[in-house]
């Protein structure tokens, strides 16, 4: 089946495109071409970071997450959209960015450690899309997506970032050979953001949440340190059917014509009617009196 004539349109654009594009190439994979998949990459990315004890344990003693799964959630997606949209160097993102740098200063951790959070966003979304996408990331998204998060770490003095995609998925390879295991901690974590994922599936597939989660993670590793079933012959079947069908129609669909977030816009439930900048942010984790935004 031939894919829509404005798909491989977009993919040679992709290609033409170079490094000096960045910005511009990563904006238009995630909130266009490739939105759905890098998405459910960003929410994978989210969870995975559970599964460090040390970093679950500094999330569960702040409290922000078991107290207010949905608000910090999606704050977390916000951040991310917002840097993405409005680019690392615009009013926003500069904003944004020293929202990033203030939080991280009451929060715990090894330069490895923020390293690894980071990583996180860049290397899970991709291989998630690389896998399970209507089409698979070009090299100039795959570059485009490294020098991003290079550039984000960078303003946030994060230290020893790799320089290629391919030296960053080695990195988180290794840091979670050696620091994924099961804690209380994270089983709480991941059962206060359960809802999160509820929310954006049909109320039917509730009740096979955590399945699916686990399905999605596809590493018994990680499912056992976050105290998720253990995936199935039938749920893996079932998930690459249902993504087959929804791949096909991709393709023959015109790619979207606006963005999958536009800055400042309703984010139900916690922001049905848009958010501002002071929305945004954790409030047990900042020094007293300091604002969030």
């Amino acid at each position: 089946m031939r894919p829509h004539p404005s798909r491989t349109q977009s993919l040679a654009r992709q290609e033409a495109r170079t490094i000096g594009d960045y910005e511009d190439t990563f904006r238009q994979m995630v909130l266009y071409d490739l939105e759905e998949d890098m998405r459910f990459g960003f929410f994978l990315a989210y969870y995975r970071t559970f599964a460090i004890p040390s970093g679950s344990e500094t999330l569960v003693r702040n409290g922000e997450i078991p107290a207010r799964p949905m608000k910090r959630t999606i704050d977390t997606a916000v951040v991310i959209f917002e840097l993405i949209a409005g680019g690392l160097d615009s009013e926003r993102g500069r904003h944004m960015t020293a929202l990033l740098n203030r939080v991280h200063r009451y929060v715990p951790g090894t330069p490895e450690d923020f390293l690894y959070v980071l990583m996180t966003l860049l290397v899970v979304p991709l291989r998630w899309t690389e896998r399970h996408g209507w089409r698979k990331p070009t090299r100039a998204e795959e570059d485009a997506a490294t020098r991003f998060f290079q550039e984000l770490g960078a303003r946030m003095h994060i230290t020893g970032i790799p320089a290629t995609f391919r030296d960053a998925g080695d990195f988180l390879d290794d840091y979670e050979s050696r620091r994924v295991r099961p804690s209380a901690a994270g089983r709480t974590l991941m059962d206060s953001t359960l809802q999160v994922f509820q929310s954006m599936q049909p109320r039917v597939l509730h009740p096979a949440t955590r399945l699916m989660i686990a399905t999605m993670l596809d590493d018994d590793r990680l499912t056992d340190a976050l105290g998720l079933p253990r995936s199935t012959w039938w749920s893996r079947v079932a998930l690459a059917a249902g993504l087959a069908v929804r791949n096909t129609i991709r393709r023959r669909l015109p790619l979207p014509t606006l963005p999958s977030f536009e800055p400042g816009s309703a984010s139900p439930p916690v922001y049905p009617r848009g958010y501002d900048f002071e929305n945004i942010g954790p409030i047990n984790v900042m020094g007293p009196g300091e604002p969030t935004g």
